[in-house]
């Protein structure tokens, strides 16, 4: 592919992941993003020979520096210099930073304008989708989701006309305690809650499966993403990942999209879309799994779903305080300073405290995030 991309967030599974298609798709890399990883970015850098890499940590990039100075890279440190990776010219740019941090990067990539957006960073859509929707509008970008069950609605929308949808249904495969009960739950450690059953992915990301706010933040993402309202979104759990979300349309009719739960799927088409091309997922044998279950998600257990739901219609900074907590919480129950189920209640303390501020700027957006943050600080 004659194409240039850059990836903000190069070392994490997404970003990892995401490589590996463009090394198979001979797609050219213009700027690496990363938070520490030292390591793994020296060897991007030396494979791919980016124009531009940025480390946000200070002094990984510092390292960085230092290691790569014979090559021709140029390392960028700071918020400041993941900014800059994203406003280069590129045709692509994939957005694969994990919470807030997003946000800024990726509204950098929007404003350079004129190229397609690769978004798998859901936290730009929960806290500030009107305004990210109404830039890249503005900026004459090209929106294509990443998140293997809005890359399935994405490409269901293809069977009929935005006006003739009735609703999303959006699959969960319910993550690693569906079948416990909810007084088990206050028992599972960090260490159990990060071995989900299908998906390889960030401790921060399987976290948030296994309490299902996960589902609950693609259900904002995908308001934003296909203009729809939450009454529209139909959450299930889907045990076996194999159906990735649907489209039901006005006259009943579902269309469903399947593949094996493999994220260099939707990963690639968002590079190559309209094209298909061949890819390294592995094909999907119906017969061998035999049977795909559907069941309704039990909101008592799972509250960081219902808290989402019930913060998903709101215009205040409700949702952008809701994913500050639920970033915090998470940090916090995976160093073992809270148990898995205080993860919500934090959440809904936050959301009550704070969630009525206004949410009209990024400006108001990063204020009501950095007060929910300073407010239940775990130490």
């Amino acid at each position: 592919m004659d194409k240039t991309l850059t990836v903000l967030g190069s070392t994490g599974s997404i970003g990892t992941q995401t490589l590996e298609a463009a090394r198979l798709l001979n797609i050219r890399i213009a700027a690496l993003t990363a938070n520490r990883n030292v390591d793994l970015m020296e060897a991007q850098i030396r494979e791919f020979h980016p124009v531009l890499a940025a480390m946000a940590d200070e002094s990984a990039a510092r390292d960085l520096c230092a290691r790569v100075a014979d090559t021709g890279t140029r390392v960028l440190s700071g918020v400041e210099g993941v900014c800059e990776c994203a406003a280069l010219e590129a045709d692509i740019v994939e957005s694969s930073l994990v919470g807030v941090a997003g946000l800024l990067p990726t509204l950098a990539a929007v404003r350079a304008g004129n190229r397609r957006i690769a978004l798998a960073n859901k936290e730009t859509l929960v806290c500030a989708g009107r305004i990210v929707k109404r830039e890249i509008a503005e900026n004459g970008c090209q929106l294509i989701p990443v998140d293997s069950e809005h890359s399935a609605i994405f490409q269901c929308l293809a069977g009929g006309a935005k006006s003739e949808v009735k609703r999303i249904l959006l699959t969960a495969s319910g993550g690693p305690f569906r079948t416990l009960s909810k007084e088990e739950l206050y028992n599972v450690t960090p260490q159990r809650a990060l071995r989900h059953p299908n998906w390889d992915m960030g401790a921060k990301v399987t976290i948030d499966s296994a309490s299902m706010m996960n589902k609950g933040l693609e259900v904002i993402e995908a308001m934003h993403l296909f203009d729809v309202g939450p009454e529209r979104i139909t959450v299930l759990v889907h045990p076996q990942s194999i159906v990735h979300s649907a489209v039901e349309f006005t006259d009943n009719s579902v269309i469903a999209q399947m593949g094996v739960p493999d994220m260099r799927l939707p990963i690639q088409l968002a590079l190559t879309y309209p094209a298909r091309l061949p890819s390294l997922a592995g094909e999907l044998d119906l017969a061998k799994i035999g049977a795909l279950t559907f069941e309704k998600p039990d909101l008592d257990k799972f509250r960081c779903l219902k808290i989402a739901l019930d913060t998903a219609p709101r215009a205040d900074a409700a949702p952008a305080v809701m994913n500050a907590a639920n970033e915090m919480a998470v940090r916090a129950f995976l160093d073992g300073k809270i148990g898995f189920m205080d993860i919500p209640d934090t959440v809904e303390r936050a959301v009550s405290d704070f969630g009525k501020y206004p949410a009209d700027s990024v400006e108001d957006i990063l204020a009501a995030d950095a007060l929910t943050r300073e407010a239940i600080k775990v130490d």
